[in-house]
């Protein structure tokens, strides 16, 4: 992967918010602060951080490529400031992505006519869902991109269980109010042993990936807040795509299906999104965290993801 990139780390705040939010800006080689280069905004998965898929693979190999790329972490997470902790709001997620661009805008050397945005996993269901009212984002990439409302509801297993999932967030949310400490949950099993006997792919990488050298980083906890979790389960990252989705769309998925459903949600997205010019490319023997990082996943994606945004910036 593309490593000639200098990084600045940065953080800012928008009026709107009581917080910061923490991010890495990827400038190309030869990089001129007097020119004006097209910019593209990159978003982490899922418990992840800007440390992690969006900045060091794809982030580095966009910038490589002449563009200025920043990855940010979500509020709540990582570096980013807001509490409680691992907070995932959908509304706070997708308005992250409109926070980064106001600042974009702001930058001399960004061209904001020229942005575009890409995500990865639920970062790939956000940048989705964000583009659909952020029309400041002229392209869309989607890499292994999850519609993580659907994911939750199908991870309950059951209608009921949704229901029950709904009232112990708000039992939490009422003993948070009266006082009590936060939760947080975790949602990968305890050892590679553990994730290898849940037997899904999806549940055997994310293991491998986040909990051993190869992907792991102090911001990429994978944990999450349960008060505020209730609004995720009411939540569709595709809603409103048949009408509001127009950009440019490139959607990137492998065919190795596991349990977090980025292959369907691939499928349904370029089926439902208004684009005019869209396009789904299906890896073969590829899995979901191959599209993270693996040479044969990111780096097949990259030869796709490049020129996409060159031509649409």
């Amino acid at each position: 992967m593309a490593t000639n990139t200098t990084i600045e780390h940065t953080t800012f705040r928008n009026p709107d918010m009581y917080w910061d939010i923490a991010a890495d800006i990827y400038y190309p080689p030869h990089f001129d602060a007097h020119n004006s280069y097209p910019t593209i905004v990159s978003a982490h998965p899922i418990g992840s951080c800007k440390e992690q898929t969006s900045g060091n693979i794809y982030a580095s190999a966009l910038a490589e490529a002449g563009n200025v790329v920043i990855a940010f972490d979500a509020s709540f997470q990582g570096a980013s400031g807001g509490t409680p902790r691992f907070i995932e709001d959908p509304a706070q997620r997708v308005e992250d992505f409109r926070r980064v661009a106001d600042y974009l805008t702001t930058l001399p050397y960004v061209d904001a006519d020229r942005i575009g945005v890409l995500g990865v996993c639920g970062g790939g269901g956000y940048t989705l869902n964000a583009a659909m009212t952020e029309k400041r984002f002229k392209a869309v990439a989607s890499i292994t991109g999850v519609n993580y409302g659907r994911m939750m509801r199908e991870t309950q297993g059951s209608n009921d269980a949704v229901i029950a999932a709904l009232e112990a967030a708000a039992t939490q949310r009422t003993k948070e109010a009266r006082g009590a400490d936060s939760a947080v949950a975790g949602m990968l099993p305890d050892s590679k042993e553990a994730a290898h006997d849940v037997g899904d792919i999806d549940i055997v990488e994310a293991y491998d990936y986040y909990r051993t050298e190869r992907g792991e980083s102090p911001n990429g906890c994978v944990l999450f807040e349960n008060a505020h979790g209730a609004s995720a389960l009411g939540w569709d990252a595709f809603h409103l795509a048949d009408t509001l989705l127009t950009q440019p769309l490139l959607v990137i998925v492998g065919d190795k299906q596991g349990a977090f459903g980025a292959y369907r949600d691939g499928h349904d997205i370029i089926r439902r999104a208004a684009s005019k010019d869209k396009k789904l490319i299906v890896l073969e023997n590829v899995s979901h965290y191959d599209l993270y990082d693996q040479p044969h996943g990111a780096g097949e994606a990259l030869k796709s993801v490049i020129p996409f945004f060159a031509e649409h910036l």
